[in-house]
């Protein structure tokens, strides 16, 4: 008898703002269905591949007047950084709509565990499609009222990945899709308000994944950037190698002002 899937949870949380901007947050999520949970790995039951925290991290934002999406269902359910079709967006290796391997690079599923085609094609209908469909739409809704879009999408990783990228990344990791998705204005701005104590590049290992390279169209008037956050940042490093996650009390508050200090820039710039 096959299993339908199903989700216990909304496919993501959705708060409208008031001003031009609009942060996707799209790998926080920690929930899983029935058939991804059943098959993980030991290893990829701790979830390791998750953007931790930024939901916290960006806790601010409802007070700024800023909207927000953020997603419910971990990566490891269906990535929603990547397209529909799964076309690689990097030649170097990577994890795609459906990932099978970890960041560590050994398999997110069990032998013969993992979820079927109709599991996969129940997510893309159910998660993927509608979140994007809530981007596109709340993207027009802020271009016609306030003549543009900023789409600003929140991520975070490990500072070192070896199966990604060699050594340790830099603190803030902007990404514009080599400027193709927004105006250098806007990577002008961010760039220039982080704190020395900061280290930053930008279209570095992390150009932007597939929302902000389709959402990013800046001859329309929508434009979008990513910010891929070392979790050095903001991360307890001591347990972050046993694979246990927990936010850096000492760390937290600086990281937090220096984002907001970021996301009302990118409220006061006008195009």
């Amino acid at each position: 008898m096959t299993t339908h899937a199903s989700l216990t949870v909304p496919a993501f949380e959705f708060s409208q703002g008031d001003s031009p901007l609009l942060v996707s947050m799209p790998h926080s999520g920690l929930n899983l269905t029935s058939e991804v949970q059943a098959g993980l790995t030991d290893q990829a039951k701790k979830l390791p591949d998750t953007d931790w925290f930024i939901p916290e991290l960006y806790d601010f934002l409802e007070s700024l007047g800023v909207g927000c999406i953020k997603a419910n269902y971990s990566r490891f359910v269906i990535d929603l950084n990547r397209p529909y079709d799964d076309k690689p967006l990097y030649t170097t290796k990577t994890t795609g709509l459906f990932p099978d391997i970890l960041f560590e690079d050994s398999p997110v599923f069990v032998e013969g565990k993992a979820p079927s085609d109709e599991h996969k094609a129940f997510c893309k209908e159910h998660i993927w499609t509608p979140y994007h469909g809530t981007i596109e739409q709340e993207l027009a809704r802020l271009k016609a009222k306030f003549g543009y879009a900023i789409l600003f999408d929140a991520h975070s990783i490990a500072a070192e990945v070896p199966m990604l990228f060699d050594g340790k990344l830099p603190d803030f990791n902007w990404g514009t899709n080599e400027g193709k998705s927004c105006h250098e204005d806007l990577a002008n701005v961010v760039t220039q308000i982080l704190r020395p104590n900061y280290t930053q590049v930008l279209n570095g290992r992390f150009k932007g994944g597939y929302i902000t390279r389709h959402f990013g169209q800046p001859s329309e008037g929508i434009h979008a950037i990513q910010l891929e956050l070392s979790q050095a940042t903001y991360i307890n490093d001591e347990l972050a190698k046993q694979s246990e996650y927990q936010l850096d009390e000492n760390k937290r508050p600086y990281i937090m002002q220096q984002l907001k200090d970021v996301i009302e820039a990118c409220q006061h710039i006008r195009f």
